[in-house]
């Protein structure tokens, strides 16, 4: 090892840093805002590439209130969603960060205090959905190739047919047959939310599958509504699924009741 690699700086190892999981977009969108201010004609090596924004209700009960979101600097993709949530962790293995610099120096930056997993915010969900959509169109487009014969080179049409009948021909493999999936069609807002109150009253969790499986409605629209009337279980007994909000609760019980 070179002399300087021997040793670890530590001064800012107490210093509590973020981990957070974004999409491919998103970092390649923060690579090219880089690219462009360090080679512009004013560098900047440190550019502005998004902003996070903490909002909390101080009159909530929930035990973390808090919710972040991220803010892009820019997006010069119309179809880039431009705002994020930030699901926030703080059950995982302890973890440091480390850097090495250009001269081979090795320091510790940190320590993880909070992990995040990042995903479009419900506001860019829908210009979310057309860049899936661009994405995958362009994954089915075949390019052509075209091969230059040199050994064969003047031979006539009909030669060159029997050439290629001679030649021994791969099996195609059977491509599996995907089953048929039906389109779901959404139901009115009220009625589904009506129908979703009903089913808390036969049980107090459920997984988005098996609402999905009682509904038939379109997984993003069940979503939508999910997020405005249901909190998720992250932890827990009853981790991976969904209950009514307290709110709701109430106004069932009391339906119940009367």
């Amino acid at each position: 090892m070179a002399e300087e690699a021997k040793h670890l700086e530590t001064s800012r190892a107490d210093r509590s840093v973020w981990l957070m999981k974004c999409p491919t977009i998103v970092s390649q969108a923060w690579q090219e805002a880089t690219a462009s201010a360090a080679g512009g004609p004013c560098p900047n090596p440190n550019p502005v590439v998004a902003k996070v924004i903490l909002s909390f209700d101080p009159l909530s009960t929930d035990e973390d209130p808090k919710q972040f979101k991220m803010e892009m600097a820019r997006s010069d993709n119309g179809n880039t969603p431009k705002n994020y949530s930030l699901n926030m962790f703080q059950d995982f293995v302890p973890m440091c960060v480390f850097s090495e610099s250009n001269q081979g120096k090795f320091a510790c930056e940190g320590k993880v205090g909070h992990k995040f997993d990042m995903e479009p915010h419900r506001e860019n969900l829908a210009d979310y959905a057309k860049l899936c959509r661009e994405r995958t169109k362009k994954s089915m487009i075949k390019t052509r190739k075209v091969h230059v014969l040199d050994k064969h080179h003047g031979m006539g049409v009909r030669q060159m047919i029997q050439l290629i009948n001679a030649a021994p021909k791969e099996k195609k493999k059977a491509t599996p047959t995907k089953p048929f999936e039906l389109k779901r069609t959404r139901r009115d807002r009220k009625d589904l939310e009506n129908i979703l109150f009903k089913l808390f009253e036969r049980q107090p969790n459920w997984s988005l599958k098996h609402l999905m499986q009682e509904t038939d409605q379109p997984e993003q629209f069940l979503k939508e509504i999910m997020n405005d009337l249901c909190v998720y279980n992250k932890r827990g007994p009853n981790q991976g699924t969904h209950e009514l909000k307290p709110e709701y609760k109430k106004s069932v019980e009391d339906t119940t009741a009367t």
